[in-house]
């Protein structure tokens, strides 16, 4: 059937419009998308925005100033990094949070063998096992610190009690220079061991039974199943664990805060970079050498977490 010229141009128009209409329908609809989008995500930016960014702003710019007494402050340049960087309680405190996050990490192994022994065939009552390793992980630290506090006492402690019941003579555990940052790591351990436990149970059920059993086909016993088998494909879980154990321990507070009274004499040698912030701005009116304290602390957290991703390839297996 012929077609006319002039018909023939109609219907191109016509299609040229639908297709046009149809294109402004779709970008419509994408925007109404995008706006909805933004509208969910914008509590959370608002958010982000006023309790992090901008407090990170104002600890940078206070940095370079110095407060008064009574207020107010003035520009003094980079004397608050000077004062941190000569200071010597601050390389005693860098030192003490180092040696806090050596100690955090041990808690990842521990973890590890737990969450595997738990993961065997045949055990019984594994979910009340989880659920007591988990508890002092939901405790308020405030608590924990006290309670450990009792335990650890020199006088009357039920450590020093135990000991003295196969004749070993107690001590003053955080009132000794020598132990008193080992029983706070202890306690730091002990308190987070339930976290990591969760995160590498979760891993080890994600690894295929098959594995397991074609190993174990094979004649390789639990020993060489959980290095050969568990440990290269639970490196994901352990990796993102240690990052959360590096960033926490750095910041270790509350339980050196609860646990160590303004006169212990071992005070100086478990105080950690939050702790010594702590001193700087409530107790001694320094908020500017804090500022500068806080920002460094930050940038050491950042730099340890890249130097994390950085490495990340050389040993974590992705399935």
């Amino acid at each position: 059937m012929a077609v006319f010229p002039s018909t023939a141009a109609k219907v191109h128009a016509d299609r040229r419009r639908n297709s046009a209409r149809q294109l402004g329908n779709s970008s419509s609809a994408n925007r109404r998308s995008q706006r909805s989008a933004y509208l969910f995500i914008a509590p959370i930016a608002i958010g982000f925005l006023v309790f992090y960014i901008w407090p990170l702003l104002q600890t940078f710019w206070f940095s370079f100033t110095s407060f008064g007494v009574f207020g107010g402050s003035s520009w003094v340049g980079g004397e608050n990094y000077a004062r941190v960087v000569s200071d010597v309680t601050v390389g005693q405190a860098l030192g003490n949070t180092l040696l806090y996050t050596a100690m955090g990490l041990l808690t990842l192994p521990v973890a590890i063998v737990l969450a595997d022994l738990m993961n065997r065939r045949g055990l019984r009552g594994v979910p009340v096992y989880r659920a007591l390793y988990f508890l002092p992980f939901i405790t308020m630290p405030a608590a924990v610190g006290l309670v450990w506090n009792w335990l650890y006492n020199g006088d009357f402690g039920m450590i020093n009690q135990a000991l003295s019941w196969v004749g070993i003579d107690g001590r003053y555990w955080v009132s000794d220079p020598s132990t008193a940052v080992y029983a706070i790591g202890a306690v730091m351990i002990w308190s987070h061991v339930g976290y990591y436990l969760i995160i590498f149970t979760a891993g080890i059920k994600a690894i295929p039974r098959d594995y397991y059993e074609a190993a174990e086909i094979d004649g390789a016993g639990p020993v060489r199943r959980f290095f050969r088998i568990t440990l290269p494909l639970l490196s994901p879980s352990i990796f993102f664990a240690s990052v959360i154990c590096v960033i926490n321990s750095l910041q270790q507070f509350d339980l050196i805060f609860v646990m160590m009274s303004a006169e212990n004499p071992a005070l100086g040698d478990t105080q950690s970079i939050v702790t010594l912030f702590f001193k700087w701005a409530f107790d001694e009116n320094a908020q500017g050498p804090a500022a500068a304290l806080a920002f460094l602390l930050m940038l050491l957290i950042a730099a340890l977490t890249y130097l994390q991703f950085r490495f990340q390839k050389r040993w974590v297996h992705y399935a």
